[in-house]
Order: C-alpha cells, then sequence, then structure tokens
C-alpha cells in the first residue's frame, strides 16, 4: 500500500485491472481526509465535493486564430512528398531557466527529428544545429552510435521531456519508436535535448508508444500501443527511464481503452465506404499523453473514429481522430467526466486540421491566465489517394501537417456554475498562509471546522480571476495548516478551482509543460 500526496491509498496490486472511468477506486471511496497541500485544487470530477447544489460545465479549448504556428517551409520537411512539421508526441515545452519555448518534432512523415526555438510560443525559429550544416535537424548522439542508427533512430512517435531534477547531463529525456509493430524502440538522455546518448533499446512494442512522468510518485511511464481492447494502451511505471525500458512483454499491465460510452461519429456510421467492414466500426484509443498539473495528473485521450486506414488512403484525406481530457488523482486510474471533443479535427476540405488531431509531450504550457495547449493537425492531400500509391505512408492522408495551439483559461476545463454552494470533504494542508479562488462572478468561502462549526468567513469576491485572493478579514489562515477542516463556497456564476497558497504565493503544484510568467 502506498500512501500519496493527496491522502489517496493506492492499493499493491493497483496494476491487476485496466483503469475504466467508471470505476476509479478513490472516487467510489475517497480519503477520510484529504491533504489539499499540493497545488491548485480543480473540480474535473466529485473527489473533492461532499455536497454541492451547483451544476457542472465541461468547457471545450478555442483553437488559435493564427494557427498553424509551425508549418513545413523548409527543404527537409518536403522532402519526401510527405511534408509536415508535427512533434507527434514529440514535445512542447517553455523551459523556465532558460526562458525561452521548446518544440521537438517530426519533419516529413517517419523521417526526421527537428528541434525549434521560440520567445513567444508563437513565432518559431529553426537553429543550425550542426548535424547538417544549415538545417535544425538532431539526434546526433554522443559516444558509440547505437547499431542500425537509421532504423531506431526514424521516428513513428516521439516523447521528450525536461527533467528538472536530474543531473544536467541527463536533463533531457527521450523515449522514441519507429514505424514498426512488435518491434523495439529506445530510450536516451541529452543535456541540451539535441545530442543524445546513452541509447537504450527497449522491450517489444508496436507504434505509437510514448513515455510521460508522474512528479507525484516520481515514475517515469511507458504508454504503450496494444490491442486487448481493439486499439488500447499499456503501462509499466519505473524509477529511472533506462533502466524502466528494458522490460518482457509480462511487465506490461493492460491499462486503458474506449468502451461501451465512446460512440462512432454518426457522419461515419452509415456511408457508403469502399471498405465494407468499416460499414460497422468501433472507436479506438489511438495514444495517450499525459503530464503532471497542478495536483492532478492530466492527460489528452485521443479518440480515433475506427475507419481502417484504407478508407482514408483511398480518399488522400486524413483519418479523423479527436482529443478529450482526462483526470488523475493517483496517475493510473484515469475519470472521463465529458466525452464531448475538447479539440476536434475540423473534418472540412481546406482546413490545416482537417484530421489526424494529435496531442504534444507536456501537454500544456502554463502562459499566465491561460493553458497553452499545443496539437498536431493534417490537411491531408486528396490529390494523392490509393491510385497514387499502394502504400499508405505515400498517399494524401499523411499529407500537409503542421502544429498549433488551442487556448483555455487556467483550471478551466470543468466549472461548477449556478447560484447555489458547494461543501467540500474534509481537508487538511500544510505551509500555506492564505485561500484563492479561480472564479467568474460572486464566491464566498466559509471555513468550517471538522464538526461543522464557522471559524471564519470571508468577504465577498466579485468579479473575473483566475487566482483570486479571499479576504478572512483578521482571521489568520496559517493558523489552520495541520487541522482538519471543510471549506463551503457559496457562488453566484462560477467556480472552477480552488488552492491554498504559502507566505510567496506559490500553490506548490506540478508545472505541466512549464509556466510563463507575464
Amino acid at each position: 500500500m502506498e500512501k500519496l500526496y493527496n491522502n489517496i491509498i493506492l492499493a499493491d496490486d493497483f496494476q491487476s485491472k485496466p483503469s475504466r472511468p467508471d470505476d476509479v477506486p478513490y472516487l467510489k471511496n475517497p480519503p477520510e481526509v484529504i491533504n489539499v497541500t499540493v497545488g491548485r485544487q480543480l473540480f474535473v470530477d466529485d473527489f473533492l465535493i461532499e455536497e454541492t447544489t451547483l451544476t457542472p460545465t465541461y468547457h471545450m479549448a478555442k483553437k488559435f486564430d493564427g494557427n498553424p504556428v509551425l508549418k513545413p517551409e523548409m527543404p527537409w520537411e518536403k522532402e519526401t512528398g510527405s511534408a509536415s512539421t508535427t512533434p507527434k508526441g514529440g514535445g512542447v515545452w517553455y523551459d523556465e531557466e532558460e526562458k525561452i519555448f521548446k518544440m521537438w518534432y517530426e519533419a516529413c512523415w517517419l523521417n526526421q527529428m527537428c528541434y525549434a526555438t521560440s520567445k513567444d510560443g508563437i513565432h518559431w525559429e529553426r537553429p543550425d544545429l550542426g548535424l547538417e550544416p544549415g538545417t535544425n535537424k538532431i539526434m546526433l548522439w554522443k559516444g558509440k552510435a547505437p547499431e542500425n542508427p537509421e532504423r531506431w533512430l526514424r521516428p513513428d512517435s516521439t516523447a521528450v521531456f525536461i527533467d528538472y531534477d536530474a543531473p544536467k547531463e541527463q536533463r533531457y529525456k527521450l523515449a522514441l519508436h519507429g514505424p514498426s509493430s512488435h518491434s523495439p524502440g529506445v530510450a536516451a538522455t541529452s543535456a541540451d535535448g539535441i545530442h543524445w546518448e546513452n541509447i537504450t533499446k527497449t522491450g517489444l512494442a508496436d507504434d505509437r508508444t510514448t513515455m510521460f512522468y508522474n512528479p507525484f510518485r516520481k515514475k517515469w511511464v511507458y504508454s504503450i500501443r496494444s490491442a486487448w481492447h481493439d486499439r488500447s494502451r499499456d503501462y509499466i511505471e519505473c524509477d529511472d527511464l533506462l533502466a524502466g525500458a528494458k522490460w518482457e512483454l509480462s511487465d506490461r499491465h493492460n491499462w486503458l481503452a474506449c468502451d461501451e460510452f465512446d460512440r462512432p461519429d454518426p457522419y461515419f456510421c452509415h456511408s457508403n465506404v469502399a471498405d465494407k467492414s468499416d460499414s460497422v466500426y468501433t472507436p479506438g484509443l489511438y495514444n495517450i499523453d499525459c503530464v503532471g498539473y497542478e495536483s492532478i495528473m492530466l492527460g489528452m485521450f485521443e479518440l480515433h473514429q475506427g475507419l481502417s486506414n484504407k478508407t482514408f488512403g483511398d480518399a488522400g484525406v486524413p483519418k479523423i481522430t479527436d482529443l478529450m481530457p482526462i483526470y488523475s488523482r493517483d496517475g493510473y486510474h484515469f475519470s472521463r467526466p465529458c466525452r464531448d471533443p475538447f479539440i476536434p479535427s475540423s473534418r472540412y476540405r481546406g482546413a490545416w486540421d482537417r484530421g489526424y488531431v494529435q496531442s504534444v509531450g507536456g501537454v500544456c504550457i502554463i502562459h499566465g491566465d491561460e493553458l497553452w495547449i499545443y496539437y498536431t493537425g493534417f490537411a491531408g492531400d486528396e490529390r494523392y489517394g490509393r491510385a497514387w500509391s499502394d502504400d499508405d505512408n505515400k498517399t494524401g492522408m499523411y499529407m500537409n501537417g503542421a502544429t498549433g495551439i488551442a487556448k483555455l483559461r487556467r483550471d478551466g476545463f470543468v466549472s461548477m456554475d449556478g447560484s447555489g454552494s458547494i461543501l467540500t470533504r474534509k481537508l487538511e494542508f500544510s505551509g500555506k498562509r492564505s485561500l484563492h479562488v479561480n472564479a467568474a462572478g460572486s464566491v464566498k468561502a466559509a471555513i468550517l471546522s471538522a464538526d461543522g462549526r464557522i471559524l471564519a468567513e470571508s468577504a465577498p469576491f466579485a468579479g473575473d480571476s483566475t487566482n483570486a485572493k479571499l479576504d478572512f478579514g483578521g482571521f489568520d489562515v496559517a493558523s489552520l495548516n495541520g487541522q482538519v477542516i471543510r471549506l463551503r463556497f457559496d457562488v453566484s456564476g462560477s467556480i472552477y478551482a480552488f488552492g491554498f497558497a504559502d507566505e510567496k504565493g506559490d500553490f506548490g503544484g506540478a508545472h505541466a509543460a512549464g509556466v510563463v510568467k507575464l
């Protein structure tokens, strides 16, 4: 048994069965007292709520009007015919030490990893890195080169994470899998994210295998494509990314998949498709990218509308995938309270993100009062269908990929709306000095003892703020450190989150892919 930062008890056999959104242990049996010391506390599920008269609203991200922010422009991003500049996992980070945005992306379909930087996250530069003079191509290794590097370092999926806790020479972590099934990938480390070393073969996996880091449990997780439930994911966790890469098939645990509530896209259900096997189909889980955000693990569930590659390849259009957020408070069991697309494929001819929408490593960047969520999209090219090539990888299905941004209010995945109240479960915290809310409208908070007595009430907050400090007059919130309390929020409008901050105003939460302070 493992006691987590929020007082959830994680059973020793937690990996013994897949995670289902309708069977999340900590939602069925929450801790008697929830520790809220770490990060902002989001109302993305019922974990914090004892009772409420408010109604949850699930919000979509808004696509940036200036999209795409990175598109194929250089010869090496177009040279194979399938032009693209797409992380496909990869990574988009704001380096908090160097104060710069960094992106690792795939140039041309299944061709070459490249590296770009930006001062503002919108306008990107391609620095000359020296691997091939005049280009921003990476994967130049130090020391002994891997055997057959052209095989191991040809990307189909990647994930890059910045590890601030690692020694400088291993600050960047990489997982990469090539375009093949039932084959090894590689894991590696780097001091600069450009020159890679300690290249280690992974166990057997299929394409679109990635990884992420759980900062709350300090575990690296390999998210492995599998087929135990149509298209699905397996899970392996480890303390060390390189040591954990050497898995056996028996080490993999069936983890995430679609369920009976994931319905086929109605626009495809009755289409007169060329491949008759597609006339009835089941959506599949294409990929999962995750990151620690504030007090939760935030994931992007990439739902694949399960028509075959043949159908899309015949037409020269990108396959259809949509992104939906998922949430976990233990890093393994994820809830999905809303099945509506959060970042959808646009689905219309001429859109840069007509289809094949995918998340990136790091998932989102905290940019002032917003979350910047980078994602991949493909326009395709209907001129290059099956008549052009019998090879799916050379049809228009995989042409004209680019990278864009979708924006969301900070903490803004779910709001609790209306005129009413929220009573929390029993809470505790340490090292804090003030209570803050992310809200729009009017909010007043009461601090209650464990048995329901009112200890203090705040003045009403009225306005729209992602970080409003509540005023309790002469009452010292710090006097509650180590005590068991409840909170009652009286709301007229919307509340997204609350949090206890220390003397510097810091909530102590996870930073996702970096915090840009404006």
